[in-house]
């Protein structure tokens, strides 16, 4: 045992001193970075988009901007909420009517769904059906004497604010995006005038509106040069469509309470099941912690996958240097395959240790960088025992089970083109972990997931992509039963056929000759 530790501990410190472990150790706080700064910053870059309305109902293009007020109002108090709890100058980017004590103790006792509300009850309030949503809010006391209070002054604030403004105090916002430029500003142009300015790029689009658009659609139009970015032309027609359903709603003469029950859609509350048959509010913290696995079978994929390639590529060059022939002369074979898959092993342990610690840090530190960050509850996931005992077991047991394939692989080759002309099988099986991963994690204990398990070079993967499901005790009782006998006999074969290739030259052997190796008993 002794010399298998020598040996481990000797491929475990040639492997720190390549340049492969370094960059596999920091290259994944660099790509977590820019995963998350980039689209943040591409985000802020993305110009606004101008367009122009010609409104030939005289009433539509007014009401798309109060009904695109409501969703925009709605991210602004969620900001603001956000930003009273972080204090400091979180809350220097909105106004001072908006930065009072008393709002934000009313928001704190406010969930998602009433804040959601604060848009629609902010933008209608001065209409009759704005004072009846008002009372069917269920806002809290007080509530009600500060949006009465804040009404006028934000909604001189909110159309006076410039997109670039609207992007720091609530990003992904309508009028973040959009731009609606008046056409006394253009000249008051006509329909080919809108044309001439979209095709000279003074314009992203014009939108052109029917003169009657609630009994027709005819004479409604958009101008675009770019027809692969349609998100504005939706984004309007979502809005327009609200208005005028609310017109035909009118038009049919109904009172006003029996308008708004037609209109009001129906909402299920997604609440999750909790153990003995309970239930909790489903956050997106909660959602997220769903799909978890994901990341951490991608990780164990890339590290399992990394390491045993490193292990594969050491074995193979000290064979054509003949190193290996010197170490044969003081460890047996079956010292030498050991040691030379415990001390990767041991690589790859430290490596996913320090990944963790990049991603404790970068959680504390997000905050900093990015403006508006939610708290997802990221640090409860990568904290979660059964996250962290399931990927230290599978990445143990997956490992272990590649790592005797690829080295029993390697012992049989006498370069790398060699090794990957053998490695596309594995690379094929290694490959059905990855495109089964959103179905399994999806329905994690329907047949796929189940069938898949119970396949060994599958099953690290597979369970460790299960666990938010999670599956059934016995599950997990006969899964690790079966990888633990697989891995048992692939240790013993890879032994067998290490002990004769690793000191072949020439031609690489047949897979009828290697399996005779395992065949015959070589003691």
């Amino acid at each position: 045992m002794k010399r298998v530790f020598l040996v481990a501990r000797r491929e475990f410190l040639e492997h720190l001193r390549t340049k492969t472990f370094w960059i596999g150790i920091f290259s994944f706080p660099v790509i977590l970075t820019l995963a998350v700064l980039v689209p943040a910053w591409l985000e802020g870059k993305v110009s606004v988009r101008d367009y122009a309305v010609l409104d030939h109902s005289h009433w539509l293009a007014a009401a798309v901007e109060e009904k695109a007020s409501i969703p925009d109002l709605a991210k602004v108090f969620s900001g603001l909420k956000e930003a009273f709890r972080k204090g400091g100058k979180a809350l220097e980017i909105y106004p001072p009517f908006l930065r009072s004590k008393a709002l934000g103790k009313a928001l704190e006792k406010m969930d998602e769904g009433m804040v959601e509300k604060l848009g629609e009850v902010l933008t209608l309030l001065g209409r009759p059906e704005g004072a009846r949503l008002l009372d069917r809010a269920g806002l809290p006391p007080g509530i009600v004497a500060l949006v009465e209070k804040v009404r006028a002054e934000i909604g001189k604030w909110w159309r006076s604010l410039p997109p670039e403004e609207a992007k720091k105090v609530a990003p992904g916002s309508g009028k973040s995006r959009y731009r609606r430029i008046p056409l006394a500003e253009l000249g008051d142009p006509d329909e080919a005038g809108l044309r001439k300015l979209v095709d000279q790029g003074k314009l992203f689009a014009a939108i052109v509106i029917g003169p009657d658009p609630v009994h027709t659609s005819k004479g409604c139009k958009y101008y675009s040069k770019n027809l692969a970015d349609l998100d504005l032309k939706q984004w309007f027609e979502r809005f327009a469509t609200e208005a005028v359903r609310e017109k035909r709603i009118q038009a049919l003469n109904l009172s006003p309470e029996k308008a708004a029950w037609l209109a009001a859609p129906l909402r299920i509350e997604t609440l999750k099941v909790t153990e003995g048959g309970g239930e909790e509010k489903a956050s997106l913290s909660s959602r997220l912690h769903q799909f978890a696995p994901v990341a951490f079978v991608y990780i164990l994929w890339i590290s399992v996958f990394m390491i045993a390639q490193m292990l594969l590529t050491s074995t193979i060059e000290e064979k054509s240097n003949r190193v290996i022939e010197v170490l044969l002369s003081s460890v047996s074979p079956v010292q030498l395959m050991a040691g030379k898959i415990i001390g990767p092993a041991l690589t790859g342990l430290t490596m996913i240790l320090a990944w963790a610690f990049f991603a404790f840090a970068g959680l504390q530190v997000l905050p900093l960088l990015v403006e508006h960050a939610p708290d997802l509850g990221l640090g409860a996931i990568l904290s979660d025992p059964a996250y962290l005992a399931s990927f230290l077991v599978y990445f143990l047991l997956g490992y272990l089970l590649y790592a005797s394939l690829l080295v029993g692989l390697g012992s049989v080759c006498n370069s790398l083109k060699e090794a990957q002309n053998l490695m596309q099988p594995l690379m094929l099986v290694l490959i059905v972990p990855l495109l089964s991963m959103i179905p399994v994690v999806k329905d994690p204990n329907g047949a796929l997931a189940r069938v898949l398990s119970f396949i060994p070079p599958f099953t690290p993967f597979v369970m460790m992509n299960r666990v938010a499901g999670p599956p059934a005790p016995w599950e997990y009782a006969a899964t690790t039963v079966l990888l633990v006998i697989t891995l048992a006999f692939t240790v013993w074969a890879a032994a067998k056929v290490f002990r004769v290739g690793i000191l072949m030259t020439g031609k690489p052997p047949r897979l009828r000759e290697i399996l005779r190796w395992v065949r015959e008993d070589h003691s």
